[in-house]
Formats: structure tokens, sequence, C-alpha cells
């Protein structure tokens, strides 16, 4: 694990820190990735990590007087979820980030992460491929802009020195006669890596799009997961500019896009059904953008386990706080003082678990993915196995044993006893976090929201029926 970890409060202290280490430093703002690297030791000969969580004013998401949209290096996918001028002016984007692992996930993944880790099958780079990003690279020898598609060297490799950070990233804001869309296919609807993932975005002639779909003037297709970067679709963009958008010309669109397509066989799909799923996909992007329907399943209120927005760490201490292992980490955790002297190379769900012995936070598969570690961080619902123990420094943490209110239940808890909700019992504690972080958000949740909320949550016993009904009923 790691030997140094610096909790930085300014831009140019993280590149200080980066110039000075040599590579072996990594930058953490959400770590949903790279802690798992690291455990598992694909990331190796990193000794430090600069935590740039509570740097201020990174997490912003504006609009400048040219018509850009910038997010800054702390914006999450749940952010962008939330976002109006997201959902308004890039919604392939808000889809894309949608889709991005569970509420937990995106609460602490941020969009900066998603495209620096590179990976061909990464959501948020597909639309913001078609958008027509560019990023803003620093070091402490000065600034450089680079188109995100000349971002990428390979799979999982980029231009990014070692001595860099990415500060920012930019597009321009759609026009009203743009549509576009964003399609992930996975093995399962949340959770789950893309085995293809498509944008579409259009630029039509005729500026009013209440009218029926006119001539083409520009379109982008770009496609994810098919080969060793996110690509476009160039032979299809080409075809279908200055034509209009008829059933005949989606077709041949689709079936160009699938031609180009690179994919390979793994163990998510064989490469001849990446080819056809990105016809489909194609597809169904133009035959939804031609029938005007492309925001139809997208939620007016999203479910974002949050009780407060965030903030983009403006709750920033007064200086860069440098830990080692021997730092003492002090925190509040169900409303009580701790102080640990131990610890500093775990991982929160550890630290909660093994140094303060709050063991009703489970361990389920340390990846992310099952739910059962999940608390509450400063006031939004996180996978503990994904976030480093020293982020609890000078953070305010709930765990299942804080959930009750003095000597009552919590009314999630008391519904999951009401209604038998509890099988064996293992991952109980991360769907009742879930509940409860969803009733403060939403307090009489729909059950397609009841829903949303435990996508990050897997029951082995396959009870979900009884844990949905008791999440309901705490709600009413």
């Amino acid at each position: 694990m790691w030997h140094n970890y610096y909790s930085a409060t300014s831009v140019d202290d993280v590149l200080g820190v980066l110039a000075d280490k040599k590579g072996k430093a990594r930058i953490v703002a959400g770590a949903t990735d790279l802690i798992i690297e690291i455990e598992r030791g694909v990331r190796t000969g990193i000794d430090t990590l600069v935590d740039v969580s509570r740097i201020p004013g990174l997490g912003k998401i504006v609009m400048d007087e040219e018509g850009w949209i910038h997010l800054g290096l702390l914006v999450t996918h749940n952010d962008c979820v939330a976002s109006k001028l997201i959902r308004e002016y890039a919604f392939p984007l808000a889809q894309a980030a949608r889709d991005v692992g569970a509420p937990q996930i995106r609460n602490r993944g941020t969009v900066a992460g998603n495209l620096v880790t590179a990976s061909p099958a990464n959501d948020t780079i597909t639309p913001l491929m078609a958008l027509g990003a560019r990023l803003t690279l620093r070091s402490l020898s000065g600034e450089r802009v680079v188109q995100l598609e000349d971002f990428y060297t390979g799979v999982r490799g980029t231009i990014l020195a070692p001595d860099e950070m990415l500060v920012d990233i930019a597009f321009p804001a759609m026009k009203p006669n743009q549509r576009g869309m964003f399609i992930k296919l996975g093995l399962r609807r949340a959770q789950a890596i893309a085995i293809v993932n498509a944008a579409v975005l259009i630029t039509l002639a005729d500026e009013d799009v209440s009218k029926t779909i006119s001539q083409i003037n520009d379109v982008m297709i770009t496609l994810g997961a098919v080969a060793p970067t996110i690509m476009h679709a160039d032979s299809a963009e080409r075809y279908l500019a200055g034509r209009e958008l008829t059933e005949k010309t989606i077709s041949r669109t689709a079936e160009l896009a699938m031609r180009e397509a690179r994919p390979i066989d793994d163990v998510r799909s064989t490469a001849d059904y990446r080819k056809e799923m990105v016809r489909v996909c194609v597809s169904r992007c133009l035959h939804a953008i031609l029938e005007g329907n492309e925001r139809e399943d997208f939620p007016t209120s999203p479910v974002l386990l949050a009780a407060q927005p965030q903030n983009g760490g403006d709750r920033a201490p007064g200086e860069t706080q440098r830990h080692d292992l021997t730092t003492p980490i002090v925190t509040v955790i169900n409303g009580v003082d701790y102080e640990f002297n131990s610890g500093q190379d775990k991982t929160l769900l550890r630290l909660l678990r093994e140094e303060a012995g709050l063991i009703g936070t489970k361990e389920g598969c340390a990846e992310g993915e099952c739910g059962a570690c999940t608390v509450f961080l400063d006031g939004m619902a996180v996978m503990s196995c994904l976030v480093p123990a020293v982020r609890a420094h000078g953070a305010e943490i709930t765990t299942i044993e804080g959930l009750a209110l003095e000597k009552e239940l919590h009314p999630v808890q008391q519904a999951f006893i009401d209604g038998g909700a509890v099988q064996c019992g293992y991952c109980t504690p991360g769907f009742i976090m879930s509940g409860a972080m969803l009733l403060e958000e939403q307090p009489a949740p729909t059950k397609g929201q009841v829903q949303q909320a435990i996508t990050g949550n897997l029951c082995r016993c396959t009870g979900y029926y009884k844990i949905v009904e008791a999440i309901e009923k705490a709600g009413k």
C-alpha cells in the first residue's frame, strides 16, 4: 500500500508533490479505481497518494461566455447526473454518468478520474469525445490543452506525464439544433462494465428541432469497448452528414459503424457479438433521436444517495497536510470522536472494522461490487472499501451502529424486522444504509426510486422483494 498521504488544499501543492516524487505519487479524488488497482498489484511503485478531494472550487460545473461547459477536477458522476446544465446542454454525458457503477460509486468517482484511468470501456469518455471535449493539463512548467481523442495512446495509456494533473475538462454546450444520446450495454443494469457503449451527436440544418428531423449538417458517432481506445465511427459519420435521418439512412449508418468496430473476445463478450451490438446501439440512438424520445427514460429526480449537495472540497483545512504511517487519523464516527494511531495504510472499511471495532459494516467483495460496506461519509453514501482510511481525517462518518435514533431503531431498520427483509443477514447493513440515505433525499420514495437506490447492493439470497417493500414501508 502507500507510505505517504497528502491532503492537498491547492493545485500548486499537488504539482509540487508530483514533481518531487518523480512518478511514485498518484492523485486520488474518488479513488474508486486506484484503490482496487493497488490492492490487486496492478499499480506498483506508488508510495504516495495525493488526495485532492478537499481543494476548494474544483467541484464546479460552469458555462463560460463563449458557450463552453467546464468540469472541474472534482466533479463526480452524480454531480453530472444532478446538474441541470449537463442535462440540458450535454445530455449524453448525463446519461453516461448515470450508467457508471451505482450511486455509492458515483458519489465518489470523478469524471476526471474516469478519463485518466483510460479504459476503453469507461462510460464518460465516449460522450465527451462526441461532444468535442478538450483537456487542460498542468505541471510546474506550465499548461497544455489537448483534444480528448489525442489524450489516449492505447489500453489504459495516456500522454499525461508523471508530473502533470488534469485540471479542466471543457466542451461546447449543445446548441438548439443539436440532439444527442448515449447507450450502454452491460451484463446487468447497474454495476456493469460496458460490453459496448455508443454516443451519437447530430447537428441539424434547421435550428427548429421541434419540426421533423431535417438534413443533418454534421454527426459524431463514438464507440466504447470495441477498440484499444474510444473511437470515432468515421465512415458512418461521413455517410450520414448531409443526409436526412430516415429508416434507410439509420440502417446504413449503423451497419457502417459495425464494420468499423475492432473488438476482441473476452470474458464479457465475443467479438462478433460486440460488433452486432454496435449496430444495434447506434441504430437505437438514431431511432430515438428521430422519434424525439431520447430523454424519455431519464428520471426527473434521479437518486443520488446524498443528503446534501457536493461542494467540491470547500470544507478544506487551511494548509496541505502530510500523513505517514505514524500520523494520527482524527475523525468523528457516529457522533463520537476517534483518534487512530494505526491503520493509515488501510481502506476506510478496514479502519472501521479492525481499528474502531465497528464490525457491522461488512466486507463482501472489497471491490465496490456488493455494497455491504456502505457507510455515510460527510453526508453521502459511499463504498468504504474504496476509500483510503486517511480520508476519514477531519470527516464525519455514520455506520450501521450509529443509524438508530437514541434508543429507537431507524424506520428502515424497524421495517426490515417487521417485514422479514432479512435472510442470511450479511448484506443487510449495506441495504439499510442505502435505504436510510434514500429517505434523507426522498422522504416518500417511489418503488422505482427504491430500486435505483439499491442498485449498488447485492443480496446473495435473492431477497429483493422484501427489501424493496421494507424501504417503501419506512418511507410511509
